[in-house]
């Protein structure tokens, strides 16, 4: 999924995406190819391809067609029901839709189906883990931008905290790492600042969340040239694989995607790098203590 291209060609949210793959692995098992079933079915090829691709949601009643003709296990079967009812179902974010860039749209779905989150931050503090202050001061820097967008916003990045918390499905793992740059790097409200740092300390006892620190003296590594980025991993469904894990990565003008066995290889690995160069979670937490204790005496 080399999303580099437009909104209209991106909006291919997981459920989607699963429900495509089933549909398709399920035909394959069945030594039925594609253009036979379209004819079997009475469809154009072309609709096919779009449903297995997940670029359309098919109706409930098309999917049992479907599985009836490929012979699909009465299990399986509901598993891709309830996919394709999931898939025409709006996310809690559609009602941001003003507030959200077009290009971001699609990571706040895919954040909330994500069952494993790995973010490394070389700048800022994750938004999961930022505080509504630090939310409010990095939101008001763009020029132009109301009180009221400002909040909007706010609201929006609190509303996405909340997936780690949640009851059902189960909270994601969520793993950050950050550039001890980040942390000694005030905000203009120094109080604000230190209690976006205290904030950091007190999620990171989350049962599911971990904050490390990559410290200043591991200094430059072949990870540096790669920038923040984010690892998604996604559920199994029923019996069949998970979806592929997903690479996002945010410019200033828009983001990308990437879930290439490749791609995925070298960011995991860049991740395995900075696992092993990041202080571990209690001297991280001790760090931060100690740069909060020095910004009283400077």
């Amino acid at each position: 999924m080399r999303l580099r291209r437009g909104l209209s060609e991106i909006q291919t949210s997981v459920p989607r995406r699963q429900l495509g793959r089933l549909l398709r692995q399920a035909r394959e098992e069945a030594s039925i190819n594609l253009e036979a079933a379209a004819a079997a079915l009475e469809w154009s090829r072309a609709k096919m391809y779009r449903l297995e691709s997940g670029q359309t949601v098919p109706r409930t009643h098309d999917v049992k067609l479907m599985c009836q003709y490929y012979g699909t296990k009465a299990e399986l079967t509901e598993v891709m029901v309830s996919l394709s009812k999931e898939g025409k179902s709006k996310g809690w974010w559609h009602a941001y839709g003003d507030v959200i860039p077009d290009w971001f749209e699609l990571y706040v779905g895919l954040e909330a189906a994500a069952c494993h989150i790995r973010h490394f931050e070389s700048n800022l503090v994750p938004g999961l883990l930022q505080s509504p202050e630090y939310m409010e001061t990095m939101f008001s820097l763009k020029d132009g931008r109301t009180p009221q967008e400002v909040a909007q916003k706010v609201a929006l990045r609190l509303k996405r905290q909340k997936l780690l918390g949640r009851r059902s499905p189960a909270p994601p793992r969520f793993e950050a790492i950050i550039d001890e740059s980040v942390i000694r790097r005030p905000i203009g409200d120094l109080e604000a600042w230190r209690r976006q740092l205290a904030y950091l300390v007190h999620t990171a006892q989350t049962p599911n969340v971990s904050f490390r620190v990559l410290p200043l003296a591991a200094g430059p590594t072949k990870v540096s040239v790669a920038g923040a980025f984010i690892v998604l991993d996604f559920p199994a469904v029923g019996t069949r694989p998970a979806e592929p894990s997903t690479i996002y990565c945010e410019s200033y003008t828009g983001s990308l995607y990437l879930d290439r066995p490749n791609e995925v290889e070298a960011y995991s690995d860049a991740w395995q790098t900075l696992q092993g160069l990041a202080l571990d979670e209690r001297a991280s937490a001790d760090l931060v203590s100690t740069v909060i204790k020095e910004s009283y005496d400077e």
